[in-house]
């Protein structure tokens, strides 16, 4: 086993928080979730329920094959992020606009909170 990760087990791992994210399809068939921390570490699903369970299996099974192959995990560079929770219609008009202006949800997102705060 790496030293790097010699007192951290597969759980310690799991209860990170690391970043996770979600595109949705450009033909709307689903969604796409990456962990950006974990390279590689991807998955799609055709809704956001699928999706959380898959992202979830996806990230343990990227640390499990990194700790079996004794390589180095990353710590979350997303620690001090605070993830919002948005309301599944909120979200879907939030996709739905991204769609007809060209951009990808979290630009549209940025782009509000910026003018917001100014």
């Amino acid at each position: 086993m790496n030293k790097v990760n010699e007192k951290k087990d597969l759980e310690y791992y799991m209860h990170l928080p690391y970043r996770v994210e979600v595109y949705p399809e450009p033909d709307g068939s689903g969604y796409t979730a990456a962990i950006p921390d974990l390279p590689g570490c991807i998955t799609c699903a055709g809704t956001m329920e699928e999706l959380a369970e898959m992202i979830e299996d996806a990230k343990r099974t990227w640390i499990e094959c990194s700790l079996e192959d004794g390589l180095p995990i990353p710590d979350p560079s997303s620690v001090d992020d605070e993830l919002v929770p948005v309301p599944h219609t909120i979200h879907r008009q939030l996709v739905e606009r991204a769609r007809r202006e060209r951009q990808s949800v979290t630009q549209l997102v940025e782009a509000a909170l910026a003018s917001a705060v100014r």
